[in-house]
């Protein structure tokens, strides 16, 4: 069976920090006041994507890469990773302040959790005015300083706020602390891990009066204390070229911002290809399949497939991610 650039259903995912503007900002097809994610691509075993269309709908995402090994992930990724589609992809509305974490490295996440590490990234797509994230810290912390500070609740005196706009960028590798803060709506691209340690949850409590579980201990040696002085990626926009944005072991991300039309050829790519629209709405053309993506949508290009035409009536923003 002939491959075709894949859409997914959604997986949405209620959070106690969750709001509704996956459905009014992104036209996502859920209800809920506290949808606080939208998993676009997902190998997590409980939280398998599903084709939502074409001659391929239904099959799990696990269950193209079992099928076309190659020909789905690209030779390299293959070899590397097997048949577990490596990234997992996310629209998140933060309704409110998500708890400060982190999250394990390779090595660790192996070990503690046969899972992989989770670096990521953000991308900005809106955000309430004073709006702000935490990424980082804003002093020199040494272990035993942030072990007094998480024992006397007061572990935001030495984190990094951010006010954000839309457009910013933020890469996160595994054992950098961070949070996003209410107000925010964004994309996220990580690697395949559902391994999060929770450090401080603002003292907050469900409605039976349950306080979430921390990871205190896992925490402390996940963790790592450097301090830089931006956390921000830094980059320049051009219309109608491939801006570069984040270059990483995990994953590279671009963003393409223009009108009009654009053809774009992946022979040097040796893998998968995502879109994801964070801006207006486009046409994705190969030889023989059109698909459409709206503002909020998510488009898996298969590794054999090498050339597309995009088409756009407005000005339109796609973020391109691939593994290298």
């Amino acid at each position: 069976m002939e491959l075709y650039p894949l859409k997914f259903d959604p997986v949405f995912k209620e959070r106690i920090w969750g709001g509704n503007k996956l459905q009014t900002l992104l036209h996502k097809n859920v209800s809920g006041e506290s949808i606080g994610e939208s998993w676009e691509l997902s190998d997590v075993n409980d939280s398998l994507s599903v084709v939502a269309k074409g001659t391929l709908k239904g099959k799990t995402l696990k269950e193209l890469s079992e099928t076309y090994q190659e020909a789905f992930l690209g030779k390299k990724v293959y070899d590397t990773f097997g048949i577990k589609f490596p990234l997992l992809i996310k629209y998140i509305d933060a309704k409110r302040d998500l708890s400060i974490q982190v999250h394990p490295n390779n090595d660790m996440a192996k070990k503690r959790h046969n899972s992989f590490g989770k670096t990521e990234m953000w991308y900005v797509m809106q955000a309430d005015e004073d709006a702000e994230l935490i990424v980082g810290f804003n002093q020199e912390v040494t272990k035993e300083t942030y072990k007094m500070h998480v024992a006397n609740n007061t572990i935001t005196e030495l984190l990094n706020f951010q006010k954000v706009q839309k457009g910013d960028v933020y890469f996160l590798p595994a054992g950098r602390v961070h949070a996003i803060g209410g107000g925010i709506v964004l994309a996220e691209i990580q690697q395949t891990s559902d391994i999060t340690y929770r450090i401080f949850d603002w003292n907050r409590v469900d409605a039976e009066g349950n306080s979430r579980e921390l990871h205190t201990a896992l925490a402390i040696d996940a963790i790592d204390y450097t301090v830089h002085k931006n956390y921000k990626t830094d980059y320049t926009a051009v219309e109608n070229k491939i801006s570069p944005l984040i270059d990483s072991p995990y994953f590279t991300t671009n963003l393409i911002p223009f009108t009009g039309e654009l053809t774009l050829n992946h022979d040097e790519k040796d893998s998968f290809v995502i879109y994801m629209c964070v801006k207006g709405n486009v046409t994705i053309q190969t030889e023989n399949y059109d698909e459409t993506l709206a503002f909020g949508e998510t488009l898996l290009l298969p590794a054999s497939i090498k050339n597309i035409k995009i088409n756009t009536d407005e000005t339109s923003e796609l973020l391109e991610v691939y593994i290298k």
